[in-house]
């Protein structure tokens, strides 16, 4: 595997953990494990991040869609909220983000979602 595309990885986590990739190799050998933490690693240093493509505001705003439309991934959503709000997004795009999941992944599951978003964004105006 290649180990720029691990650095690249570890630069993706850095960035949306707010840490150094010392750090976050570190927090995800210990948290996952080594083989685990590998494979994260290598995948989120591929091709999807590389230079040229979607930039990060936008890279939030997919995830938080995916993280919504799968249920049950609130704890992950909170810090994708974060991120994108830190890469630009605004409210009512993140917000817009959790409705298209209502029309194609059910309601259930973005209303879950829009009170995890609705929590960061009371904090973030709360933090300013």
């Amino acid at each position: 595997m290649s180990e720029d595309r691990r650095i690249q990885g570890l630069r993706a986590y850095a960035s949306q953990f707010g840490s150094e990739p010392a750090e976050v190799e570190e927090y995800f050998v210990t948290k996952f494990g080594a083989r685990f933490a590998e494979e994260a690693f290598q995948a989120t240093g591929g091709a999807a991040w590389h230079e040229g493509s979607l930039d990060l505001k936008y890279r939030g705003l997919i995830v938080i869609g995916i993280l919504a439309s799968l249920g049950g991934a609130e704890a992950r959503l909170r810090g994708h909220v974060m991120w994108a709000l830190a890469n630009g997004a605004t409210s009512e795009e993140i917000e817009t983000a959790v409705l298209l999941v209502a029309n194609y992944a059910g309601y259930a599951r973005a209303s879950m979602a829009q009170e995890v978003v609705r929590d960061v964004l009371a904090a973030d105006v709360e933090d300013q």
